[in-house]
């Protein structure tokens, strides 16, 4: 809580916007990449984002001081359902804050759900994200796509999807769980391989309105120990749901995922 605290505190300064002359005109590009249609019906397109030399945007769960991306579908046509695909983040250290996201280019593949396969999607995004160098700006970008045909298969996407953290590489998995005053405590064993040096664990309940805590991590062998806390934005209590957790383990060059966390 002690490292929220100060998160929230330097936030307000990191995101004061630097001069209009001081900031590049090309800080992010923005476009749809606009991909092919998957055997089971769904579109396979991207976002690309290309950010100014030195900057930085985040990932999902984007650590001490990071601005989390939120996207808004609203303005698109026959669209059921979005699911994004995560490429493997990096870990970034500021002023003894430690933040995840992504530097120079993101290709984040995004997998479109249409409500009729039949039908062309009209694709019109909002996405509201922080791009941080020595100061944080917010920005909104828009991008549309009319996605008609079969498409065709990209080398950028098919990277990026390779390079999502590895599901199902830890032999076992288990959480604990504790109450503490304003939420909850959990403490997760892994049997899982070292993923690198400096690894970093990142704990997600699987609601947006649930934070999560830089995790403290340790090893015993092939055992991985991380513990994290979980506090609702509202302050109020919470259930978790054991099935909705993400465990995330970053390391040089490599990154596993394991969904889900039963009691021991």
């Amino acid at each position: 809580m002690l490292k929220m605290m100060i998160a929230l505190l330097a936030l307000p300064a990191m995101m004061q916007p630097a001069a209009a002359q001081d900031l590049p005109s090309d800080l992010v590009a923005a476009r749809i990449l606009p991909g092919w249609q998957t055997p089971d019906g769904t579109r396979m397109v991207a976002l690309r984002l290309r950010l100014h030399e030195g900057w930085k945007t985040y990932w999902r769960s984007p650590g001490d001081a990071g601005i989390p991306p939120e996207f808004n579908w609203s303005g698109s046509s026959n669209l059921a359902g979005v699911r994004l695909h995560w490429p493997r983040p990096e870990v970034f250290h500021t002023n003894g804050l430690e933040s995840i996201g992504y530097h120079r280019e993101l290709v984040l593949p995004i997998e479109l759900v249409p409500a009729d396969p039949s039908r062309p999607v009209s694709l019109h995004a909002e996405v509201d994200l922080g791009v941080c160098r020595d100061v944080c700006v917010p920005a909104t970008i828009e991008v549309a796509a009319d996605l008609t045909g079969r498409g065709a298969h990209d080398a950028m996407i098919e990277a990026a999807l390779a390079d999502q953290p590895r599901r199902g590489t830890a032999h076992s998995v288990s959480c604990s769980i504790a109450p503490i005053k304003d939420g909850l405590r959990v403490t997760a064993r892994m049997i899982l391989p070292p993923q690198g040096k400096d690894e970093v664990v990142v704990i997600e309940a699987g609601d947006d309105d649930i934070w999560s805590s830089p995790a403290e991590v340790s090893r015993q062998g092939d055992t991985l120990i991380a513990t994290s806390e979980l506090v609702a934005s509202d302050g109020r209590p919470f259930a978790l749901d054991r099935s909705a957790m993400r465990l995330t383990v970053l390391g040089a060059g490599r990154a596993a995922e394991v969904l889900g966390c039963p009691a021991a």
